[in-house]
C-alpha cells in the first residue's frame, strides 16, 4: 500500500446554524489547516497515488477565501467540511480539519 498526505492553508468565513444559541452563529472566519491521508495498493501511470496539485486544485482553489456557507450545500461545521474534503478525493480515507489551535475535526473512510 502506498500512503501520500497533502496539507494546506485555507482562509475562509463560515456561520454555523445551531440548535442553541452560539457566538458561531455569526459570520467569522479561520486560517484552516487541512490535511488530506491517500492511499493505493497500485500507483497510476504516473508513479504516483495522486498528483498534489490535483488535490490543491480540488479543494484548496475551490474553497480558499471565500464564504464557505456560499459554496458548500450543508451547515459548514469542520465534522463536515473534513467528510466533504474526504468525499472529493477518491484516494481519500482521512481528512483532518484544524478550524483553530485547539480545534480539530477528522473523517476516515470505514473500510
Amino acid at each position: 500500500m502506498y500512503y501520500i498526505k497533502k496539507t494546506f492553508e485555507i482562509s475562509a468565513s463560515h456561520r454555523l446554524s445551531l440548535s442553541y444559541e452560539s457566538k458561531c452563529e455569526q459570520l467569522h472566519g479561520h486560517n484552516w489547516l487541512v490535511t488530506i491521508h491517500c492511499k493505493s495498493k497500485e500507483l497510476d501511470e504516473n508513479g504516483m497515488v495522486i498528483d498534489f496539485t490535483h488535490i490543491k486544485r480540488a479543494i484548496r482553489d475551490r474553497l480558499d477565501h471565500s464564504n464557505l456557507n456560499d459554496i458548500l450545500p450543508f451547515n459548514p461545521t469542520a465534522e463536515n467540511i473534513a467528510r466533504w474534503i474526504c468525499e472529493q478525493i477518491p484516494q481519500a480515507y482521512r481528512v483532518d480539519v484544524v478550524e483553530s489551535l485547539n480545534n480539530e475535526a477528522s473523517y476516515e473512510v470505514d473500510d
